[in-house]
């Protein structure tokens, strides 16, 4: 007989609801009804199922060999292992000898448990995650300016009423295709505003009188705010009564932009002063505004400054905390919201605790049945944490679950040498990605539709996962992995095997935190149908969730929002001459993140099967570039090797190229480590590259470094 389970999609944290029905030949997604999806899904959500049963999945753990090549061995022996060679790290170099890194897509229970494996089992402070590449700049402008950070703090329902909605770096016509039709309402009424220097999928929604699209030089975005800002004030488009009852810091904020005026802004951003005037006076018309923040804003060195400004603009206009209109950020990974809360993050403990305050140590160690002084204290962000691979003093173990780093991180041909130096190196994963393909231990673990687990989705609701189909015999969740280690490791804690008995104990951790979850629980979830109650954080026992934030007081000690000025300190970018060009990363419809998955779905793959790098027409003739021709793209950190796509659809100084690719097609061979001060966000969207047309199969040239 069929069976049929309530889950919902393993990639982004629109966390779009599905029905996988398991049979004979295998297992079948169809789309469920859900605010977020309305029973839509995009083509990864119904291609998803092929990933349970791809001949690249690793069934049983692998270790290397002594000529470099794996070997299968038992789970005994592997774990045995790793507790041998962890241990004696520890012994030797110190508990921060080892380090965790973690990923966005780990359930809220594998997440919480890592965080408490890491800092109970093994004594380090040494651990953070792949979150620290994607949302580190909104999580600290939201904190700054609210007191709390949750992507949306509102429904994503809310949308549908909007009458203006300004999207800042985000294609989301591409990255979560079921999000495009809460715009229709903008669209209809002429005020879906898109700024992007591409002419992405999402700028496309604004022809036909949709809306305007605005197409600013790569890393002018803050410049860009600075001026809205500056026309909202200068134009008396101010909610005056607003600003005066819920916010701080106003005075200092119109000081500041006194100098960005339009026909400055236009200097700095090549967006003209009329277009400018016509945002911000629709931003400031009144039809249900809204403002959201994507990646395209905050992964820059000043990314959570960028953010700042655009909380700013929203809270000049009075749009946070009420019930018409709103600033939010898009999470990306599908649990990109949940695993920040609950304890990945190098200076966080759960229920979005600092790891600083003594209060939060106390609470969850006594949780935990050890010490306050016990726990570590605050460790390194993530590029930092990959930088002290291999060097004195640094990491000389890691272990890496939910991340690819050989792709996903800055200056990835760095972080292979340093993967490389490491002592000893463990991955569990579904398959050999280019990460674990230089681990010392490989562990399979199971997938999403093979465990029971919760996520936190981009509006902050908690939702359940459920297992649909049984893993292979030779796999094991990544709770029962940690808590055989743990028990190799003599932890003075416990650590259960148990899905619901995590979450349960999570909850408890995080009562009292600005992530509250200790009012939820699994049956409180639900049973995974239309009739579930709708559960958003902060959900502290005795309540019924929170599903719009801050609309009688922000979470600072008066209550109010802080207005943080902030100043543009960008460079310009280069002039598009002699092939120099500024490069911009992102995604592509069918691929996510490292593309370790969905380069192995035949039908994404064959879609989009290698990296492609957009240039204008222009800038193609300038350098000989053909469309369809081969280039390579060179920065002071390497060379990628690509074929050029010649199109009208981004601006003649900038080039983009997706970073889902591996080898000598990896963005990441060009990005930098140089990262912002306050969030650790590395700088990926403005990196000064050479582009050059070359044959097919012409040597690779020497690495330069351009200044």
């Amino acid at each position: 007989m069929d069976s049929a389970t309530s889950t919902h999609c393993p990639y982004c944290a629109l966390q779009c609801a599905m029905t996988l029905t398991a049979h004979g030949a295998g297992v079948t997604v169809t789309g469920r009804a859900f605010p977020t999806n309305r029973g839509g899904l995009c083509k990864k959500g119904w291609t998803a199922a092929e990933l349970l049963t791809s001949p690249d999945r690793i069934l049983e753990p692998m270790m290397r060999r002594p000529d470099g090549s794996f070997a299968p061995a038992s789970w005994a022996e592997a774990l045995d292992l790793i507790a041998e060679r962890l241990s004696g790290s520890r012994a030797e170099h110190g508990a921060d000898s080892v380090g965790v890194f973690g990923g966005g897509g780990l359930t809220n229970e594998k997440a919480y448990q890592l965080g408490k494996f890491a800092r109970v089992a093994l004594g380090t402070s040494r651990i953070d995650y792949n979150g620290r590449f994607c949302m580190s700049s909104a999580a600290a402008a939201g904190n700054r300016a609210f007191g709390l950070d949750r992507g949306l703090p509102f429904r994503v329902e809310d949308l549908d009423a909007a009458g203006t909605i300004l999207i800042l770096g985000s294609n989301v016509a591409q990255t979560m295709p079921p999000f495009i039709g809460h715009l229709d309402g903008a669209r209809a009424a002429g005020g879906l505003i898109v700024v992007d220097p591409r002419r992405s999928a999402t700028a496309r929604l604004t022809d036909d009188g949709a809306g305007l699209h605005v197409q600013p030089t790569p890393g002018s975005d803050l410049a860009l705010l600075l001026g809205l800002t500056h026309i909202v004030i200068t134009e008396k488009l101010v909610d005056v009564a607003y600003v005066a009852d819920r916010t701080v810091g106003f005075d200092e904020l119109r000081r500041s932009v006194g100098a960005w005026y339009p026909e400055r802004v236009q200097a700095a951003t090549g967006v003209p002063a009329w277009q400018l005037r016509q945002a911000a006076r629709r931003l400031a018309a009144g039809h249900g505004t809204y403002i959201l923040t994507g990646r395209g804003v905050e992964q820059h060195v000043d990314g959570t400054d960028t953010t700042t400004a655009a909380i700013n603009l929203s809270l000049i206009l009075g749009l946070v905390g009420t019930t018409h209109s709103g600033y939010g950020t898009l999470t990306g990974q599908g649990n990109g919201q949940g695993g920040r809360e609950h304890g990945q993050k190098c200076d966080q403990l759960p229920g979005y605790r600092k790891i600083t305050d003594p209060a939060a140590r106390a609470h969850v160690a006594g949780v935990w049945g050890v010490s306050p002084e016990s726990l570590p204290g605050v460790g390194l962000p993530a590029v930092q944490l990959l930088a002290s691979m291999g060097v004195s003093g640094g990491i000389r173990c890691l272990l890496v679950h939910g991340a690819n780093v050989v792709v996903s991180a800055p200056d990835a041909k760095q972080v292979r040498t340093g993967l490389e130096a490491l002592d000893f190196l463990v991955v569990s994963d579904f398959f050999f990605s280019e990460t674990a393909a230089l681990a010392d231990v490989v562990l399979p673990v199971t997938q999403w539709a093979e465990e029971d687990g919760t996520m936190t989705s981009l509006e902050g609701r908690v939702i359940r996962r459920r297992r649909a189909v049984t893993a292979p015999p030779g796999v094991r969740s990544e709770l029962w992995i940690l808590h055989e280690l743990a028990r190799r490791l003599h932890s003075p804690s416990t650590f259960s095997t148990d899905p619901a008995e995590v979450f349960d104990e999570l909850c408890r951790a995080s009562a009292g935190g600005l992530a509250d979850y200790s009012g939820l629980s699994y049956d409180r979830l639900g049973a995974g149908d239309e009739s579930d109650e709708p559960t958003y954080w902060p959900y502290p026992a005795g309540s019924t969730g929170t599903p719009r934030l801050f609309l009688d007081r922000f979470a600072h000690a008066d209550g109010r929002a802080r207005i943080h000025a902030v100043q543009n300190r960008a460079t310009d970018a280069p002039a598009a001459t002699g092939g120099i060009l500024t490069l911009i990363t992102g995604r592509l419809l069918e691929h996510y993140q490292s593309g370790a998955q969905t380069r192995r779905v035949p039908e994404l793959a064959n879609a989009q099967p290698e990296a492609r790098l957009q240039l204008h027409p222009a800038t193609a003739e300038q350098l000989g570039v053909v469309h369809g021709g081969w280039v390579n793209v060179t920065s002071a950190r390497g060379i990628v090797r690509c074929r050029a796509e010649v199109t009208l659809d981004i601006r003649h100084d900038t080039v983009f190229l997706p970073f889902h690719f591996p080898g000598d097609q990896s963005a990441n061979r060009l990005t930098g480590g140089a990262t912002d001060p306050i969030s650790g966000m590395p700088e990926f969207k403005t990196t000064t590259v050479r582009v050059r047309a070359v044959a097919e199969h012409a040597e690779p040239e020497e690495m330069r470094v351009y200044a």
